[in-house]
């Protein structure tokens, strides 16, 4: 991933956060001389390896669930949204995209279907817990027969992290005055996509937006 220096995040905290904040990721890898994309919902270890470790599961007759023991990519799009010139306070400058995107890899390695079957109660465990005050579902909901078929239709993966990298690219090449009308006109805008971007441009540039100039009477 091309990353400008003032847009590379390296912190691991901060990286992992944003995964578990955004838990679907693109998976890339080569098969037979072609690049090849997936994709799927993932659950992070933290405590897996120096990076941490990701495992996700594909249907089985996707090419890429015949990953075991391969090289693979995976990637992360937070949030994103298109900057206009005109919110700038700077003359002459052009329209741009902010976004936070994370690049991770590893060598895929085959789950067992114990492994597999903690995978997916982990998988809807951790989104459950957002739609209280309803039950959560779990997966003893489903017959025995039932989850046995589903097991067999899918494969697991686990991949302990060699590289892991962010680039969180929100202004942070502008001054704070154009910082805080990209976000003004962000805000304004109201769709989600727009106010994710705009809460993560305040968050990293709180110090400058502190500014006497820039604080409310």
């Amino acid at each position: 991933m091309y990353r400008p220096r003032a847009y590379v995040i390296d912190d691991r905290e901060t990286l992992h956060a944003t995964i578990r904040g955004r838990r679907f990721a693109t998976i890339a890898a080569v098969i037979d001389g072609a690049v090849q994309f997936a994709y799927a919902p993932v659950a992070l270890d933290t405590a897996g390896g120096s990076r941490g470790r990701i495992q996700f599961h594909l249907a089985r007759f996707n090419p890429l669930a015949d990953l075991a023991d391969a090289p693979v990519r995976l990637s992360f799009l937070a949030c994103d949204a298109y900057i206009s010139p005109d919110w700038y306070g700077t003359h002459a400058l052009v329209p741009t995209w902010n976004y936070i995107a994370i690049e991770a890899s590893g060598t895929a390695r085959v789950l067992d279907d114990a492994a597999l079957r903690r995978l997916l109660a982990d998988l809807s465990a951790a989104e459950e817990e957002h739609l209280a005050p309803k039950r959560p579902w779990t997966l003893d909901k489903v017959p025995e027969a039932r989850m046995a078929a589903l097991l067999g239709a899918i494969r697991g993966f686990e991949v302990t992290l060699d590289t892991l990298e962010g680039k969180f690219k929100l202004s942070q090449d502008k001054n704070a005055g154009d910082v805080a009308g990209a976000i003004q006109g962000l805000e304004a805008r109201a769709d989600p996509a727009s106010l994710a971007v705009a809460a993560a441009m305040r968050k990293a540039a709180l110090p400058r937006l502190q500014a006497p100039e820039f604080t409310a009477p």
